[in-house]
């Protein structure tokens, strides 16, 4: 493939870092530069996009997109860091819930909900992350998050192991899920496993394995495939111009594009050079691409 600037859905391995992933695929498509778009932590496993050259400019829009992950509990026992690589601080020895039980209070979890992010994250609080500031045994308030769980469905209930796919909104902490879902089981949970299958359109069907890149070509995409999910408006030369030089252009009739909609601008001849943002009158130009 001659195009170079290129997102590729990987199916990240356990006991990988993502910034280790990143490195193995631009090592391979020997890139310039690269990045990612959601970190995944090492224990877990699925989908993670890597952003290769011009591609690491639109990582942000591929972030903010809704996420589906299939994730495993342990009922019964608590960790600090809320997965099986915390020490357990509560243990509960009765753990008798049936499938009904646990439908119902999952069904609690559904919609609009807030959570409040983990010690163990990589959120920071006074410029310190609170991973840190964790590992020092210091605890600090954090502020609650607003987050969206779309479809939330048990799998597979094998005590004390509960299975669950989520479906959710960018940002929400999975760990915390499985953490508040077992304090309303009034016995507590960890999670043991954790697999992230969908971001925004990719899915982890399509995704590869390092081993067989670059050769799995369903798995790689260019910019402007990977942005399928922004409307496409092609530009007149005039306003073509003008969005080049970073300016303002009219977006004709503003019931096309909602407001704060992103759009994938491109030439008259139809090349992609640049992401816009529809505001009430205008597209600005948010993010110009050197493809």
């Amino acid at each position: 493939m001659e195009d170079k600037n290129l997102v590729i859905n990987l199916n990240k391995p356990e006991g990988m870092t993502s910034q280790e992933a990143v490195t193995e695929v631009k090592r391979i498509f020997s890139a310039r530069k690269a990045g990612h778009a959601g970190t995944l932590d090492p224990m877990a496993t699925g989908l993670l996009l890597v952003c290769l050259n011009e591609a690491t400019k639109i990582a942000r829009f591929l972030t903010d997109t809704n996420k589906e992950y299939i994730a495993v509990m342990k009922l019964g026992e608590r960790t600090d860091t809320l997965d099986s690589e915390g020490k357990i601080i509560h243990k509960t020895e009765d753990i008798s819930l049936n499938e009904k039980e646990i439908k119902a209070v999952l069904e609690k979890f559904r919609g609009a909900i807030k959570q409040t992010p983990p010690m163990y994250s990589a959120i920071k609080v006074s410029g310190k992350p609170l991973y840190k500031l964790a590992r020092r045994g210091i605890e600090v308030e954090r502020a609650q998050k607003d987050v969206t769980i779309y479809e939330l469905e048990m799998l597979n209930f094998n005590p004390p192991f509960l299975k669950i796919r989520v479906s959710c909104s960018k940002g929400t902490y999975i760990r915390s899920l499985c953490d508040d879902i077992g304090m309303a089981l009034g016995v507590g949970a960890y999670m043991v496993a954790l697999k992230r299958t969908k971001t925004g359109n990719f899915r982890i069907e399509d995704s590869a394995e390092i081993r067989q890149l670059p050769d799995k070509h369903e798995a790689i995409f260019t910019i402007d495939a990977a942005l399928s999910h922004f409307k496409d408006i092609f530009l007149p030369e005039y306003d073509f111009f003008r969005a080049m030089n970073g300016m303002s252009i009219s977006c004709g009739d503003p019931s096309l594009f909602p407001e704060n909609s992103h759009l994938r601008l491109k030439s008259p001849e139809g090349k992609l050079f640049a992401i816009g943002r529809a505001t009430k009158a205008y597209i600005k130009v948010e993010r110009r691409l050197h493809i």
